[in-house]
């Protein structure tokens, strides 16, 4: 495993992290997380992911009590959380970034984790409703009070990302030092091309997530939606949607011989491609099963070997119009 910096900033991140979208409080409860967990640590990961919406608060109570378990020292691992779509249905505690629902939400994750800080915060989404100053004075806030060491965006443009830089620059305030966007194969423009500057004149750093798109990119779909996948679960019937896209399919088999002259899968070469872009600080990978973190991180093995050949023969295979 290799640790990168994190943007600019000095913390490092494993290149490889994992996340509990989805799969904690639907998929895996606090013995599956431990064991997911605890192999993934083992094969060098630092960083673990989650968001206060995640299973409306369930899978940061699984995390906390995996981490308690684990007895892992603080110091050692990386852990966020994130805040926008909240978990109740109050004016102010729900698609808002405001400050009363920010200083109460951060509150609530830290005692649903188990921690009394938190390493990184994100808003989960932009919102167009609450002054921008606002919310960047009330994240800096969470710094300066140590409930989180950082803070950044996930999904915001890079409009919106410049505007909260030059108010914290303005106020001496705590910067956003990451960003948390979707990067795969069949996402790339928002990281190739409307970030470019961003990276440039900013240095913030990436936490990437669905590198697989939600699975697509592994090949188990090319034949419909399993019933124990994710796109099988009650309420996420958008993802099966996504992932049934004739085009994208046909794509995903093309990846095959490429995967095989390699001797890995199609999901390994998928988050090996991840990395090889330098402004991936980390790609979060998800798993409900101790086989399947061990398959993802095979993925490292796959990185040296995408050379620019291998590259190119991935781009045309996946080039979806």
């Amino acid at each position: 495993m290799q640790y990168r910096r994190l943007g600019r900033s000095g913390l490092k991140v494993s290149e490889l992290s994992f996340g509990s979208w989805v799969t904690y409080g639907n998929q895996v409860d606090t013995k599956a997380a431990v064991e997911c967990m605890a192999a993934a640590w083992d094969a060098g990961v630092n960083f673990f992911d989650n968001a206060e919406v995640y299973a409306r608060g369930m899978s940061e109570t699984i995390m906390g009590e995996a981490l308690k378990q684990l007895g892992w020292r603080r110091a050692q691992v990386v852990v966020s959380t994130k805040f926008y779509w909240g978990i109740n249905d109050g004016p102010n505690e729900k698609n808002t970034l405001n400050r009363k629902y920010l200083m109460q939400a951060i509150d609530g994750s830290l005692k649903r984790l188990q921690l009394d800080y938190v390493d990184l915060v994100f808003c989960h989404r932009a919102d167009a409703n609450t002054p921008l100053e606002e919310t960047v004075f009330a994240m800096s806030d969470m710094v300066t009070q140590g409930k989180a060491m950082y803070w950044g965006t996930s999904e915001w443009s890079a409009e919106e990302i410049r505007g909260a830089y030059e108010i914290a620059e303005r106020h001496h305030l705590h910067k956003p030092v990451m960003e948390q966007p979707q990067y795969n194969l069949f996402a790339r423009d928002r990281m190739e091309k409307e970030y470019a500057r961003v990276f440039q004149d900013l240095g913030i750093g990436t936490t990437i997530w669905s590198p697989l798109a939600s699975g697509l990119l592994t090949g188990k779909y090319s034949k419909g939606v399993p019933d124990d996948s994710r796109a099988a679960l009650k309420g996420y019937e958008w993802l099966a949607e996504r992932i049934n896209d004739p085009k994208k399919v046909a794509a995903v088999e093309k990846l095959r011989p490429i995967a095989g002259d390699l001797s890995c899968s199609i999901a390994q070469l998928a988050l090996a491609w991840c990395l090889k872009n330098p402004n991936v600080s980390t790609a979060i990978t998800g798993a409900s099963r101790v086989a399947q973190v061990h398959e993802n991180m095979k993925a490292l093995e796959v990185v040296p070997k995408l050379t620019p050949e291998v590259m190119k023969a991935i781009d045309a295979a996946t080039s979806v119009t």
